[in-house]
């Protein structure tokens, strides 16, 4: 009898987007045609033609890159279901979880996370939750301590009623009691758990409110006199998985000494590998940032039928899931919950080699990790590992059974306690490969791209996955000023990694990274320069009309019709694009100009940042985010109704985008009040034409919430030494503009 070949756990089926194609290649084409109309008519026009050239040859260039990547969009497919037949031993699973700062990120939201990891559809006994500290907080720490006992309750009665959301902060918004009619021992049970969830609420807030937490005693008394950027390791195990049906849970807080980099989230991923490497070592891993839990419980299993199956499925490192959002204001008023950009870039990017890493959300084979290169059984000598891996000689043969596929011994991980502490210490990593070769890499404040791509440049593959409910649920910055540093740390991050030798270009020519995943990368890491050419073409129009010239073809010039082409093209193909997942007009509206505020903007001030760190003047910084917990009691009616009002502070990345609006009312008043003439009627002259008019206009109308807080006052307002800054830069600008008409 023929062996039978077994059905995969999961296949990868090819999307039609003819039409999407035929869009994006129209654009294309128009942007090509606009350029050839530059360079044919540059000898007759001065610098502002020239500069506009640049700036389209960039957009071409960029828009290109981003064809490139939607190019080949798929959908995946598991079957969950086929898991535990194929593989009755299911592998383990190691989940982590970081956090930083117990008050931006407040302990209450890593606990929901923990609490929602505790409990996903998986056997107890394969998966050990490990929490990483790097703010080395007594409340965090006393906070996992109460949750872990309320954890005992929550698991039991998630798996015993399959419940669908595991948070218990989300979970108990809803009361299904109200919506149906259970019976009456669900009902008691949902009861008795409700009380006790705010029972262990109310200890964390009350605790969080006080100087001192809690009395800092027996397991708290480590944390006595401990100061966050200079401690010894705490290594505590908060729960082992005994004949309790709950994972293991352990809190680490590695040593921190200033004579030490500690290299913000990728050193505390590495010390989390190696502890965890000693202690369960399972093949995979899962990492998530402190507010992002679990929405789908049938995660892991969705997971591991992309990572195990037939040897032709084992290339792949990672399987990446996208970020989403449970506190996601209507119509999406930052710009910030990329939901377009998962859905069209991310499915095209699983046709090619794969997604990057996007720091959370994430599945990784561990030895992918320890740096195995795809189909080959690693071969390491002792002394070479010694050096590699550092000079534990039981995370050595930890290391060496994760490398090769083997389960090994394993004892209590108490027992793995003394070592722990070892591997955790901060001049464990000296003279080692960790953060350079392999582990999570050192040298970007965006560590998970860097990391993603030191992965695939070996020529492994990922996976963009995208369930239905979302696998996770995290919290999205809410304002302005949250929003503007995200994206500056990000752009910040990603552009180091372009200037570094770590760069996709050399892992093209000396690794195995595709080429079309290489230009994906270029597109990616070039979100910071894209500042320069979209501030330069926002300012252009009122440039224009301040110096009496223009930059477009007039409108009785037939060639005018290519960028007013390329603009109502471009509006109904990303419209077209949100409408197709749902969103409204009002969403388009929001990230159309959220992205020109945040590419002249935060973007700005994160190439300025890798300038300065380039030129030796500066280091980067690592800025936790602010997260908020759960919706405060003074929200205003806005935010409640889904309309949130953009928010400032007095941080100077606000200054450009003031200036530049600045700027484009001069230039507009100056024309109204007929300081500045339009070209004549029959197009005859050199002046400013309609075309710039509209443009400015179009700039003023993007930077709407800018202007509205130029007449607002408190968090709503443009603070007053922002605007006296911009005021000064923008009469400089004009003056500059006046002087070049004369």
């Amino acid at each position: 009898m023929a062996n039978e070949i077994p059905f995969p756990l999961y296949h990868k089926t090819a999307r039609k987007n003819t039409i999407q194609r035929a869009l994006d290649t129209t654009l294309l084409f128009l942007l090509i045609s606009l350029l050839f109309y530059r360079l044919h008519s540059l000898k007759t026009h001065g610098f502002v033609w020239l500069l506009a050239f640049l700036c389209e040859s960039w957009f071409t260039f960029f828009w290109f890159l981003i064809v490139n990547a939607k190019w080949n969009p798929v959908d995946i497919k598991t079957y969950p279901q086929s898991l535990e037949p194929r593989f009755p031993e299911l592998p383990a699973v190691d989940m982590f979880v970081t956090t930083a700062d117990p008050v931006r990120e407040p302990p209450i939201m890593t606990v929901n996370t923990v609490l929602s990891l505790l409990a996903v559809d998986y056997p107890a006994d394969k998966l050990a939750c490990y929490v990483s500290d790097d703010g080395c907080s007594a409340l965090t720490f006393y906070s996992l301590v109460e949750s872990s006992k309320f954890a005992k309750l929550w698991v039991r009665f998630c798996k015993k009623y399959k419940v669908q959301v595991r948070a218990p902060f989300r979970y108990f918004l809803e009361d299904p009691i109200s919506t149906s009619a259970p019976n009456l021992e669900f009902k008691e049970e949902w009861e008795k758990i409700k009380a006790e969830y705010e029972h262990l609420w109310l200890k964390i807030k009350e605790a969080s409110r006080k100087s001192a937490p809690c009395n800092l005693t027996h397991d708290l008394a480590v944390f006595a006199n401990i100061e966050t950027s200079n401690h010894p390791t705490i290594i505590k195990i908060i729960g082992e998985n005994c004949e309790e049906d709950v994972p293991h849970l352990v809190y680490i807080s590695r040593e921190k000494r200033p004579k030490y980099p500690h290299h913000f989230k990728a050193g505390a991923m590495n010390v989390l590998s190696r502890v965890s490497g000693l202690m369960t070592n399972a093949p995979f891993t899962l990492n998530v940032d402190c507010d992002m839990f679990v929405n789908n419980p049938q995660v892991v299993r969705e997971a591991l039928c992309q990572l195990v199956g037939r040897e032709s499925e084992r290339d792949v490192g990672f399987i990446q899931y996208p970020q989403c959002f449970y506190n996601a204001t209507k119509d999406d008023p930052y710009g910030n919950q990329m939901v377009v950009l998962m859905e069209y870039i991310g499915r095209g990017l699983a046709g090619l080699q794969g997604p990057p890493y996007s720091g959370t959300g994430c599945f990784h084979r561990r030895k992918v990790i320890y740096g195995a290169w795809p189909g080959n059984a690693a071969s390491i000598n002792d002394y070479e590992a010694m050096k590699e891996f550092g000079k534990s000689e039981e995370f050595l043969e930890s290391a060496t059974h994760a490398l090769k596929g083997e389960k090994g011994i394993r004892k209590s991980i108490s027992d793995y306690l003394e070592a722990s502490f070892q591997v955790a210490a901060c001049d464990y990593e000296s003279g080692s490969s960790w953060g350079t070769k392999f582990g999570w890499i050192y040298g970007s404040m965006t560590e998970d791209v860097l990391t993603g791509l030191n992965i695939h440049k070996k020529g492994w593959k990922s996976n963009f996955h995208l369930l239905d409910p979302p696998a996770f649920l995290g919290c999205a910055p809410t304002g302005g000023p949250a929003a503007m540093t995200q994206q500056k740390r990000w752009a910040t991050g990603l552009l180091e990694i372009l200037v570094s030798k770590s760069n996709p270009i050399v892992f093209t020519l000396t690794g195995n990274l595709q080429f079309r995943l290489y230009l994906f990368y270029i597109y990616l890491l070039s979100w910071g320069l894209t500042s320069v050419p979209e501030l330069c073409y926002a300012a252009l129009p009122a440039y224009c009309i301040i110096a009496n010239s223009h930059f477009l073809p007039k409108v009785q010039d037939p060639a005018i019709l290519i960028p007013v082409a390329i603009f109502v093209t471009y509006n109904m193909l990303t419209l077209r694009e949100y409408l197709k997942v749902d969103l409204s007009f009002r969403a388009w509206w929001n990230n159309m100009r959220m992205a020109r505020i945040t590419a002249t903007s935060a973007y700005l001030f994160g190439v300025l940042a890798v300038v300065l760190k380039l030129l030796g003047l500066s280091d980067t910084v690592f800025e936790v985010t602010q997260k908020d917990d759960e919706a405060s009691e003074d929200e205003d009616d806005d935010e409640i109704n889904g309309t949130a009002k953009f928010t400032f502070d007095e941080s100077p990345i606000f200054v450009p985008g003031t200036t530049l609006l600045l700027v484009h009312l001069t230039a507009l008043l100056s024309l109204c009040l007929g300081l500045r003439p339009l070209v004549h009627k029959d197009g005859q002259g050199s002046g400013v034409g309609l075309g710039e008019v509209l443009c400015s206009l179009w700039v003023v109308l993007c930077f709407r919430p800018f202007m509205k807080g130029l007449f607002r006052r408190g968090k709503y307002g443009i603070p007053s030494s922002t605007i006296f800054k911009s005021t000064s830069l923008a009469f400089v600008l004009v003056c500059l503009g006046t002087a070049s008409w004369a």
